[in-house]
């Protein structure tokens, strides 16, 4: 199934009112960036009305997960993220945190976009469309064929927002999870690759 998403992501920029153009300056993350980035994701969560503990996620494990510029020697390199900023802030204000796909269908590569979030005082200034672009390039630069995400149902700003730049809802899949007990029973349905233990890593 080419088009499946297995994994829901809660990408969003909530629209308002266009403010003047400002300069925004989009980078690859750094290791010292985690505290940063930890405090984007918590405000995330309050955004999307999850309580605290909803976050698993520290600055260590984002250490050894995240694909860093330049490379931590701990990382398991599974993810990248972006970070956006404006000469009013030193902290960045957005991020956008991807992974490559791929479709079957037709044996190309793309990204998807696990988590788009703008600081609310940073809002109607494109950022989220900056960083969206920025995620377009790189796939037509690996020469891909889709940059893709989800977005909650009742966030309808920002589906909204999605379409104006021609996303489309893919309407006809529906997204499936397997995660907590229910991934520990599945494990055990797998034994093992012959020779290698993973074939992602």
């Amino acid at each position: 199934m080419a088009e499946v998403t297995i994994h829901a992501a809660e990408s969003r920029e909530q629209s308002r009112p266009s403010l003047p153009p400002i300069e925004v300056t989009v980078r690859a993350a750094e290791p010292s960036d985690v505290k940063a980035i930890l405090s984007l994701i918590h405000e995330l969560a309050e955004y999307e009305k999850e309580p605290p503990s909803t976050v698993e996620a520290t600055e260590e494990s984002l250490l050894n997960t995240l694909r860093f510029t330049p490379p931590h020697p701990t990382s398991q390199n599974l993810a990248s993220c972006l970070l956006a900023f404006i000469p009013s802030s030193n902290e960045p204000v957005g991020f956008a945190l991807y992974f490559t796909n791929y479709s079957t269908w037709r044996g190309k590569g793309g990204i998807y976009l696990e988590d788009l979030f703008v600081k609310e005082s940073a809002r109607g200034q494109k950022i989220g469309k900056r960083l969206l672009g920025e995620l377009a390039r790189e796939v037509t630069e690996m020469d891909g064929r889709r940059l893709e995400w989800s977005v909650l149902t009742w966030n309808k700003p920002s589906i909204k927002f999605y379409e104006s730049l021609g996303a489309v809802a893919m309407t006809e899949w529906q997204t499936m999870r397997v995660d907590g007990d229910a991934l520990t029973k599945l494990a055990q349905n797998g034994p093992g690759i012959q020779g290698k233990s993973t074939t992602l890593m």
